[in-house]
């Protein structure tokens, strides 16, 4: 397949924001797509090469593309590092000197998708003693027969920078109108996505064979599961009302939500973005290796702790072995423990379709005389009054947890959803605001005084699943200390961009703009209407979006999260009328009193 159409489409998608037309290049490409690499065109699509629990990465340092550049153009290293800093992105860069130099027409080798896949592929695998050299080579190879739009995106893809301005559900989308004729179908490829982690696997099963295998699709011994999510209320009395009376009632632990997958000789560790972090907890594995059963796939949420008191240590904690190197200097200085809260597979037979009480009593017997200081059941108890989950939500924050979880006792499990099934209530239920919120970073302002060369605020927005865009709710500046300030400076500029992100919706003007991607958590004082901002716009009143007053930075960076897992627009807008009523009440209250 030519890879010029795969270019070609990505340049007409960058210069669009409709999600329609979005769709329709991606349904015209698919269509053009050979079938049998129909996988690859699909992770080239999501800047990835392999799903993310592969954890396959290019690792081109930047010095070394724009070597690859020069050798590939002829062009000096200080020309392109002149153009690299006007634009600010090594693809651009390399479209931009390829243009200037022309189109040669002794071309060695046809620039097809499955030669870029390959070497792409070969530049991710190759390490050791002189890799980079090696890698150097292979992105020279490309560059020295592409034209300049293929360079661009060549070099987009080596430096990880492809941004295409859609979510994983607009491909979803394009591949049921592509190969079963309607978007309809849309849920079947959704549920097979949810199950196996894999879009590209998905995409070439329903190009291949059909919608019908695409429905066999089931859960596989490690290829993790999309977790399933929770929605959020005010109160316990709101959550039981929610749940018809009764529900279980669980710890909400403040550590990191992971998936062990167990087999007979090998354990492996996913995050809840199903990336392998199997290196960050070896104790953890080895822990697990001794639960009595051959194969085994649980949830649960790895906790810091300390061992001399037995208490949970706050999420930043546990970001401290969330590391390459010195592990084993960091499980002894920042042990942990391991608290599973449900079993979604066991020896061969999915556990998914199963009533919540019955995992509950097969996640119990797995870890009957396992319990010790490294792994536990997380803490439960049956409710069905206000006060029974008051008292146990009392006693959860004293131990160290953000609130508790109220979960519905027949729900089964349902891979990639967020519905009430789950209902999350954190400790801050009691103030205005009611709960803290995770928001992505967009945009941000220089900072003055002591924050010159860093960011005095950060423009953050909340997710709006239905139109998949990220629209804008307030600018924080307050709770960062300097360490803050200076890693968020760092860490931004992987992500920093010349314009705003096509998937960003904001009425607010900022110094610099950045791809969604980091989420923060933040707390505020309470949510009112705003001209400016764009979060729930229209939908209480026209003309108006909603945003946060006063909001503070908590300090904890959602590293564990997907900006598409940030707290929603519709969760925003729930807590504006809720809090509208508890005003309203409190008026009533103030009147008898007076």
């Amino acid at each position: 397949m030519d890879f010029d159409l795969v270019a070609q489409t990505f340049e007409q998608m960058e210069q669009t924001s409709s999600r329609l037309a979005l769709t329709d290049l991606l349904v015209s490409l698919f269509k053009k797509t050979p079938p049998e690499i129909i996988d690859k065109v699909t992770y080239l699509i999501q800047g990835k090469l392999y799903p993310d629990y592969e954890g396959i990465e290019l690792g081109l340092a930047e010095k070394m593309a724009i070597r690859a550049i020069a050798a590939s153009s002829g062009e000096n290293m200080s020309t392109i590092e002149q153009v690299y800093r006007k634009t600010g992105d090594i693809g651009d860069t390399a479209g931009e000197i390829m243009k200037s130099k022309g189109q040669s027409t002794l071309f060695t080798e046809p620039m097809t998708v499955e030669r870029v896949y390959s070497t792409l592929d070969k530049i991710a695998k190759t390490a050791g003693p002189g890799s980079q050299e090696a890698k150097l080579r292979l992105v020279s190879s490309l560059l020295h027969d592409a034209t300049a739009r293929q360079s661009r995106y060549i070099m987009k893809f080596v430096m990880g920078k492809l941004r295409l301005g859609i979510a994983d559900y607009t491909v979803l989308d394009a591949l049921a109108l592509a190969f079963t004729g309607s978007r309809a179908n849309r849920q079947a490829l959704e549920t097979a996505y949810n199950v196996s982690g894999d879009l590209g696997t998905v995409a070439k099963i329903v190009a291949t064979s059909g919608l019908e295998e695409v429905q066999t699709v089931g859960i596989t011994l490690f290829r993790p599961i999309r977790p399933m999510l929770a929605e959020r209320v005010s109160t316990p009395a709101e959550a039981l009302e929610r749940m018809e009376g009764k529900a279980a009632v669980e710890y909400k632990l403040d550590g990191e939500r992971i998936q062990v997958h167990k087999g007979q000789d090998r354990v492996e560790i996913f995050s809840r973005r199903l990336e392998k972090i199997t290196g960050h907890y070896p104790d953890v594995v080895e822990a697990v290796r001794s639960i009595n059963t051959k194969e085994a796939i649980l949830e649960g949420e790895v906790v810091a702790v300390n061992l001399e008191t037995g208490e949970y240590l706050p999420f930043q904690e546990l970001m401290h072995r969330r590391r390459k190197h010195g592990v084993e200097d960091a499980m002894k200085n920042y042990p942990v423990v391991m608290n599973f809260f449900d079993v979604l597979y066991v020896d061969g037979s999915s556990k998914t379709s199963l009533p919540y009480t019955e995992r509950r009593k097969a996640l119990k017997a797995l870890l009957a005389g396992k319990q010790d200081d490294r792994i536990r059941l997380v803490e439960q108890i049956v409710a069905s009054e206000a006060g029974q989950i008051d008292r146990f939500m009392a006693k959860a924050i004293e131990d160290g947890c953000e609130g508790v979880m109220v979960k519905q006792l027949s729900s089964t499990y349902r891979a990639g959803a967020r519905e009430f099934a789950w209902i999350k209530i954190k400790r801050e239920y009691r103030s205005e605001l009611a709960d803290t919120l995770d928001l992505v970073i967009v945009g941000g302002l220089y900072g003055r005084g002591r924050r010159v060369g860093k960011y005095g605020a950060l423009l953050l927005a909340a997710y709006d699943p239905e139109n998949e865009i990220f629209r804008s709710v307030c600018k924080v500046g307050t709770g960062f200390t300097d360490v803050h300030l200076e890693q968020f400076y760092q860490s931004l500029e992987e992500h920093r961009i010349s314009h705003r992100h096509a998937r960003v919706d904001t009425g607010m003007e900022m110094d610099v703009w950045f791809e969604p991607k980091i989420v923060i958590e933040v707390i505020a004082s309470e949510i009112t209407l705003s001209p400016s901002h764009t979060a729930a716009k229209d939908s209480i009143r026209q003309g108006y979006g909603l945003a946060l007053r006063f909001p503070k930075f908590t300090g904890k960076i959602r590293d564990d999260k997907d900006p598409e897992d940030a707290t929603s627009v519709q969760e925003i807008a729930s807590m504006y009328k809720r809090q509208l009523k508890t005003i309203g009440k409190q008026d009533s209250d103030d009147r008898q009193v007076k």
